[in-house]
């Protein structure tokens, strides 16, 4: 009888698990959602996206993809490197970056389709556009890591990096987007001999988005987990 009622203790937090689980992912989807068109917003904005997307912006001029695609393509490479990195410490289930990869990258194109009759209509419109777009992304990173699911394979490159050195995450991370403007830039620079793809606005994403998704933790604590 207690063998029965262990079984059952047992299948009733598997199913809360499996619950969790499934919950987790969905806030993850939603924050891919939400972060994609954030991206499509800096997109149309014309002064450059965040660091880990103005590669695959500037790229989008010289091959014949969509962003999203380029997104995916690039990102895959991404988790290659977080593989040669950690080698035997690579776990099973950071594989599943691969198929929110191909989420985010098929949200990207969607969004941009959705999003093609805005236009700005002058330089002020063109930084407003870029003002909302971080406000946006920053509420989909937000959502990202509040998912407690997986993350995208930039944050994992910098995790892999934590991982095998002494570090600090946010010197690593900083040090990873960095990296990314200054490779868009000279990738701009020698494919079309100026700046497409990254701008001022590559810049100040890479600024202020971290600031604004930490006013969003504070505001979501404040007001729905302490009520």
């Amino acid at each position: 009888m207690n063998k029965e009622n262990n079984t059952d203790k047992n299948n009733f937090f598997n199913r809360l698990d499996g619950k969790q689980i499934l919950r987790n992912y969905i806030i993850l989807v939603v924050g891919l959602f939400i972060m994609s068109f954030g991206v499509a917003l800096s997109v149309i904005s014309d002064l450059g996206t965040t660091p880990i997307s103005c590669i695959p912006n500037v790229l989008k001029y010289a091959i014949p993809l969509s962003l999203g695609m380029i997104t995916i393509i690039f990102n895959f490479l991404l988790i290659v490197i977080q593989v040669i990195i950690l080698k035997s410490d690579f776990q099973r289930k950071q594989w599943m970056q691969l198929a929110v990869t191909v989420i985010f990258g098929y949200f990207i194109d969607f969004a941009l389709e959705i999003l093609k009759p805005i236009q700005p209509a002058d330089y002020m419109g063109q930084w407003i556009l870029c003002l909302i777009s971080c406000f946006v992304i920053a509420l989909g990173v937000y959502f990202e890591v509040a998912s407690n699911a997986i993350v995208l394979p930039g944050e994992g490159v910098s995790l892999a990096v934590r991982h095998v050195t002494d570090i600090e995450f946010g010197k690593i991370k900083t040090a990873f987007d960095t990296s990314n403007v200054i490779i868009g830039a000279t990738l701009s620079i020698f494919l079309y001999g100026s700046f497409q793809g990254i701008g001022l606005g590559t810049i100040f994403a890479g600024i202020v988005v971290g600031y604004i998704v930490r006013f969003y933790r504070r505001v979501f604590e404040k007001y729905l987990i302490k009520g």
